[in-house]
C-alpha cells in the first residue's frame, strides 16, 4: 500500500515475511500464494507491499541466475505484490527450532555479512517498481555485544566503509539508491539511538542510517521524539521504521501478569526483557532469566522483546506498547515533513504464541488495517492501487 504525505513523499506500507519459513526461492514463491494473496484480498486492495526476508541460499540462487530473478519479480507483479525493501537481518535459519542469539550471525566483522548485504541491494535493485524512488535494506546492528574486542570493532567499521561504495556502485550500475539501515536492538553492540549516533555517526548518510525498530525502542524505554530528535542531530536518517509492538507488564510482581509471561518464554526465539525505575534501564537476555529472579519486580513496569500483533490485546493483564508505536509514527509522519517512507509490519512471532492463530493472512491483514488507520489519521492520503 502507498500513502502521499503532505509534502508529496510516497510512503510505502507493507508486512515483513520473515513470519513465513522459508529459506529457497520456491518457498518465497509459495508463500506469495499462500499468504501475501490473501492479504491483499483481506485488505481489499489491489497492491501490497512485501518486505521480503530472502536467506543467504535465496540471495545466492538470485544473484546467480538471472532467470530466476526475472520469475520472482514477475510473480511479485502477477500478484499484485511490490517490494521496495528487504529484511536482511536473519542470515539463515531464522525457524530452526531455537535460533536465540544464532540470529546475529554472521555480524559485521565477518566478511560473509558484508557479501551477504549487497547480495541483498542487488537483488533488491532488480525489483523495485520502476516508479519507487529508492529501496532499503534492514541489517543487525554490528554484533551482539559480546564479545566485541577493538580489533572486530575496527573490521566492523571498515566493512561499513565497503558496504558504501558497494551501495554506490550498484546505483551508478542500476540507477536505483539502495539504503541500509541498523536496527538498534536490546543486548547487542547497538541497541540504543544514542549508541546509533555513537557507533554509526559519520558514516554515508545518503546511502547508511538506522531502521527503528519500535518494538526495540519500547523495549529500552526509549520516548520516540527524543530518539528521533537524537538521530536527526546527529545526520542519521531514518531508512525504515518496522512498526511493531513489544509486550509490557505494568506489575510484574502480579501473580497473573508472571504466569502471562512465563506462556511468552518460548525456546526459539530471545526475548531480552528491561525495566525501568527513576531513569535507569536494567534487564536481562531473556524473559525466562528475568522471571527467574533475574530483574526485580518492584523497580518497575517490565518490557519484552516479544513482538505482539499490532492490532491485538495480549493475555490480560498484559499489554502492548501500542501507543508508543503510534508516537513513532506520528514522530515520522505527524509534521510537515516525512522523515521516513517505509514502514514495514515485523510480527515475526505468530507461531511462537501461546495460541497460534488458524487463519494468519487474516492477522497480518488486520496489523495492516490498524497501520493504514494510524497513517490516514496523521493525514496521509492512501493511494489507489
Amino acid at each position: 500500500m502507498r500513502f502521499r504525505h503532505q509534502d508529496g513523499t510516497v510512503v510505502h506500507l507493507g508486512y515483513c515475511s520473515n513470519v513465513h519459513q522459508a529459506e529457497d526461492l520456491d518457498g518465497v514463491l509459495a508463500q506469495l500464494a499462500q499468504y501475501a494473496e490473501p492479504v491483499c484480498e483481506r485488505l481489499g486492495v489491489n497492491r501490497l507491499g512485501v518486505g521480503l526476508w530472502l536467506a543467504r541460499d535465496a540471495v545466492s540462487e538470485l544473484v546467480a541466475d538471472a532467470g530466476e530473478l526475472a520469475r520472482l519479480k514477475t510473480e511479485l507483479a502477477a500478484r499484485g505484490l511490490e517490494t521496495v525493501t528487504l529484511n536482511a537481518f536473519p542470515y539463515a535459519g531464522f525457524h530452526r527450532d531455537v535460533v536465540k542469539k544464532d540470529v546475529y550471525l554472521p555480524d559485521w566483522a565477518e566478511e560473509a555479512r558484508l557479501r551477504y548485504t549487497l547480495d541483498c541491494a542487488q537483488v533488491l535493485a532488480a525489483l523495485l517498481p520502476d516508479d519507487a524512488e529508492r529501496g532499503s535494506v534492514s541489517t543487525l546492528p554490528l554484533a551482539w555485544r559480546e564479545p566485541w574486542p577493538a580489533e572486530r570493532a575496527g573490521a566492523a567499521r571498515r566493512a561499513l566503509d565497503r558496504l558504501a561504495d558497494g551501495l554506490a556502485a550498484i546505483e551508478a550500475g542500476t540507477g536505483c539508491r539502495i539504503r541500509v539501515g541498523f536496527e538498534p536492538e536490546p543486548g547487542c553492540v547497538v541497541e540504543t539511538t544514542a549508541q546509533a549516533v555513537r557507533e554509526l555517526g559519520g558514516l554515508d548518510p545518503e546511502r547508511l542510517g538506522v531502521c527503528l525498530d519500535a518494538c526495540h525502542l519500547a523495549v529500552q524505554f526509549e520516548e520516540p521524539a527524543a530518539a528521533l530528535n537524537r538521530l536527526s542531530e546527529a545526520g542519521i536518517p531514518v531508512v525504515k521504521l518496522q512498526a511493531s509492538c513489544a509486550v509490557e507488564a505494568a506489575d510484574p510482581a502480579d501473580p497473573a501478569a508472571r504466569a502471562a509471561l512465563r506462556r511468552l518464554a518460548e525456546p526459539r526465539f530471545l526475548h531480552q526483557t528491561r525495566t525501568w525505575h527513576l531513569g535507569d534501564v536494567s534487564g536481562t537476555d531473556d524473559l525466562g532469566h528475568a522471571l527467574d529472579g533475574g530483574l526485580p519486580t518492584t523497580s518497575g513496569p517490565w518490557r519484552t522483546h516479544f513482538h505482539a500483533p499490532l492490532h491485538a490485546d495480549p493475555e490480560p493483564p498484559l499489554r502492548t506498547t501500542a501507543a508508543h508505536l503510534a508516537d513513532a509514527l506520528a514522530g515520522l509522519l505527524g509534521g510537515p515533513a516525512a522523515h521516513c517512507d517505509h514502514i514495514e509490519v515485523e510480527t515475526y512471532t505468530w507461531s511462537v504464541l501461546p495460541d497460534p492463530p488458524t487463519d494468519l493472512p487474516g492477522g497480518i491483514a488486520a496489523e495492516l488495517a490498524w497501520a493504514r488507520d494510524r497513517l490516514t489519521g496523521l493525514g496521509l492520503k492512501e493511494e489507489p492501487s
